[in-house]
């Protein structure tokens, strides 16, 4: 059955893995860009391309009515350096400012204009790789709250995490927590941290994170979307693990000499809280329940072959 969707953030890192999967499925897509030079770049996609301001409530309720979708994709975010300018892992509050706002004053916008104009499921991009709350085991479920980080500059970040999936839930529907993106222009930042030596192990390095790869990232999207998925799923892959074993094997991968150890002490002092607790402290999670009620299974399930075919 076709679906009409709407994808707002279509021309984003996942945007341009998703639309062309929903396309190819049958469904008729529209999506959202911040920028008319890029609404060629939806058409190849095979998606009806729509110039949006996400922040901008009329622009929304009128980008929205225009495409009378059946369901809406949210994928706002302002993370590309183009958006947030140069990532400032020791500022989340600056880096990710925009972000914040599409996660909150953006996300009540796509549910006002759900609502306004009768669209019956929304879909909406969480983020689920290292930020569990730091209690008890590494490996955290839908059931374990985020870890708020308060009293840190990460701390407004994971408020609006919290407000869109209360807000999204409250509306009945779905929202997915990533794990860490990688996959085509998703990591290069970090690829060449890597190989100039300045992404170094802090301290024991046991802190957990999750990733997946963009494509599973879009499998998994399609499928909330044809099944009205409603609730939080972790879209992760099966193997979350210990930065201790991740980012070296990063490094191989992409060709680098093994990363520096750096005291914790150093590394709050230089990169800020939140690195440390990514690397030291920081909670994966797992998958189980999106591939027992979604029946997905990703193409990666493991990060050890998604970066090595990535940087091969």
């Amino acid at each position: 059955m076709t679906v009409r969707v709407f994808v707002a953030g279509g021309s984003g890192v996942l945007g341009r893995r998703l639309v062309p999967r929903l396309v190819a499925r049958g469904h008729r897509v529209t999506a959202t860009t911040t920028s008319a030079a890029k609404l060629g770049l939806l058409r190849e996609l095979g998606a009806d391309g729509v110039v949006m301001d996400g922040l901008d409530a009329l622009s929304v309720g009128a980008a929205v009515a225009g495409a009378r979708p059946d369901v809406i994709v949210h994928q706002l975010t302002a993370i590309s350096p183009a958006h947030a300018g140069k990532p400032d892992i020791r500022h989340p509050d600056r880096w990710f400012a925009l972000t914040n706002r599409l996660r909150t004053e953006g996300t009540d916008h796509l549910l006002a204009a759900a609502e306004a104009t009768g669209v019956p499921h929304v879909v909406a991009q969480s983020h689920g790789s290292w930020n569990g709350v730091r209690a008890g085991g590494w490996v955290k479920t839908e059931e374990d709250p985020l870890d708020l980080m308060p009293a840190t500059p990460a701390h407004g970040g994971m408020l609006a995490l919290r407000h869109l999936e209360d807000a999204v839930l409250g509306a009945g529907g779905a929202a997915l927590r990533y794990g860490a993106f990688y996959g085509p222009g998703a990591i290069d930042d970090q690829v060449e941290l890597v190989r100039r030596r300045l992404y170094p192990l802090v301290g024991r390095a046991t802190g957990h994170s999750s990733w997946i790869h963009l494509d599973d990232a879009a499998s998994a999207t399609v499928l909330a979307v044809e099944q009205k998925a409603r609730g939080v799923f972790n879209i992760v892959d099966d193997e979350p693990a210990p930065a201790a074993e991740w980012l070296p094997y990063l490094a191989e991968c992409a060709g680098a000499r093994r990363p520096l150890r750096v005291p914790v002490w150093l590394a709050r002092l230089v990169a800020g809280e939140q690195a440390v607790v990514v690397m030291t402290q920081g909670r994966g999670f797992s998958n189980a329940k999106a591939k027992r009620e979604l029946g997905w299974e990703p193409r990666y399930p493991s990060w050890r072959q998604g970066f090595k075919e990535e940087l091969a």
